[in-house]
């Protein structure tokens, strides 16, 4: 076994149980800390408990995937709010330098987010002024970075002009932008001087212009400048980095770089900007092909893995009712696409789909092709979560111990998952309970438990949808254990066992 030591970015089964059920029943150890250390939502990580469980853990390990915002913040929603001092943070980070000397032979893959700026007002992951005033404060740094670059408009200037930004509020937003970028460029150094071996900085709730994108400017070019262009990636994702990075360090470890042969349903696919994401489909897929360990091809002859990118021909739709049919069944071709699946499968290509076609949610169309294509339980992967970057990052993940490890239990337990969670909680379920919580005196943001009255539903509803979209199966596996990890409707969390 092939010991890899993992550090998520918090507890949420995205982050926390999607790398370990990837690549359980494989020769890889991946050894996690435990919740107790882990954080929960708005409260940090343990400091002390992850720094004994990294330099107790490491000094056997082949390699380390590391989240740098939970070593230095104590987990994603915390370094958003945290009000930590540099001496408290440059300890921290010497953390890094103290494993590498227990174990100088030992890789270490970082990830660190660049702080996002939504563009709502929510203090449900930010500071409770966000409540009232994140809207201005994204506009604020969505018309300041224009405004820099010379495309202003009158209109923009006078909209900027009229925002009215408590004082207090918008310098304690942005000291803390400046804390965490400092810290961004301090683990680029540890790059440099090759503490850290590779790094991804990613972008959530991206967008062309804002302080998050103004933040990737000066990383991008303080890369060039330390010459870490091979090294240091920076594009938009985030919940997925945890399945990319490990699977990065499994190709690592094997000497292999997988080969992705790229099918798009229409030739104009590849040009459209995914939601709450600043560049072309085309090119973040790419990125986070390579951020795995593997290479585009241009060819199917040159390729171990066929990858079916499915999006609109013009657009990401924001909700899982098509707003515009004629984009997907007239300037898409998923009959030709499911067609060459089929006929790929067949030659012995590991098939992956990617359903980016919406916002937060899988498609029960792309799933109705799956089912006709036969290839129910014998794709490599699926994906249809949450942001076009988790998706892919979770599917391209799950192709490569695939292509490594096979049709295991658990590669199939993860993919009925799949099924289940991305298309019918995050498609059909969610809404359909959120509806109903009012009754309950809940809400979305609020269901009071993780296990209790809104989860009960949750789980009928996921037992309806495997009566009417996966009878096929059914009877082949069983769900339990479904919880609302954050008390709020946006995540879920069960268990998929195949039945003997």
């Amino acid at each position: 076994m092939t010991k890899i030591v993992y550090v998520p970015v918090d507890e949420r089964p995205c982050n926390y149980d999607f790398p370990q059920e990837i690549f359980k029943d494989t020769d890889i150890d991946l050894v996690v800390p435990s919740k107790s250390v882990m954080p929960h939502k708005k409260a940090p990580a343990d400091n002390a408990m992850l720094n004994d469980f990294l330099l107790s853990e490491t000094k056997d390990a082949y390699g380390l995937v590391i989240s740098m915002d939970t070593l230095l913040y104590g987990g994603l929603v915390p370094s958003r709010i945290h009000s930590l001092n540099e001496e408290t943070l440059k300890t921290r980070l010497q953390t890094i330098q103290a494993l590498k000397h227990e174990n100088p032979d030992l890789k270490i893959f970082a990830f660190q987010l660049i702080m996002r700026c939504p563009q709502h007002n929510s203090a449900d992951e930010e500071p409770p002024y966000y409540k009232t005033c994140g809207r201005q404060i994204y506009l604020h740094g969505y018309f300041e970075h224009r405004k820099r670059l010379g495309l202003i408009t009158d209109t923009q200037l006078q909209e900027l002009d009229e925002l009215h930004l408590d004082d207090n509020d918008l310098a304690d937003f942005l000291s803390r932008r400046q804390m965490n970028l400092k810290y961004d460029l301090l683990s680029l150094e540890l790059t440099e001087n090759k503490l850290i071996d590779f790094i991804i900085f990613c972008q959530d709730d991206a967008g062309e212009f804002g302080y998050p994108a103004m933040d990737q400017e000066i990383i991008q070019q303080e890369i060039k400048t330390k010459k870490l262009i091979m090294r240091a990636y920076a594009y938009s994702g985030a919940d997925e980095l945890g399945c990319t990075l490990v699977a990065r360090m499994v190709n690592d470890h094997l000497g292999k770089k997988p080969s992705f042969y790229i099918k798009y349903p229409s030739p104009t696919t590849k040009t459209v900007i995914p939601c709450l994401e600043d560049r072309y489909l085309d090119n973040t897929i790419k990125f986070q092909i390579i951020g795995s360990g593997g290479i585009v091809v241009p060819s199917l002859q040159d390729a171990d893995i066929v990858l079916l990118a499915l999006m609109g021909a013009t657009e990401m739709f924001w909700d899982p009712v098509y707003g515009n049919v004629r984009d997907i069944d007239v300037m898409c071709n998923l009959v030709e696409t499911f067609e060459f699946a089929k006929w790929a499968f067949q030659k012995g290509y590991p098939i992956v789909v990617a359903d980016l076609f919406f916002l937060n949610a899988g498609s029960l169309d792309v799933l109705e092709y799956i089912k006709q294509s036969h290839l129910l339980l014998n794709l490599a992967s699926y994906s249809g979560w949450n942001t076009s970057s988790n998706a892919l990052g979770t599917a391209i993940s799950q192709g490569i111990s695939y292509l490594y490890y096979g049709k295991t239990k658990a590669h199939q337990e993860f993919l009925i998952k799949r099924y289940v969670e991305d298309i019918g909680y995050c498609g059909l379920v969610r809404s359909q309970v959120t509806k109903a919580l009012k009754e309950y005196g809940m809400n979305y943001f609020d269901t009071k438990n993780q296990e209790g009255i809104a989860s009960t539903l949750v789980e009928k509803g996921l037992q309806d949808f495997i009566r009417n979209h996966l009878s096929e199966i059914q009877n082949k596996f069983s769900i339990s254990n479904v919880q609302l990890p954050w008390k709020r409707m946006f995540e879920v969390s069960f268990k998929i066992a195949l039945k003997d």
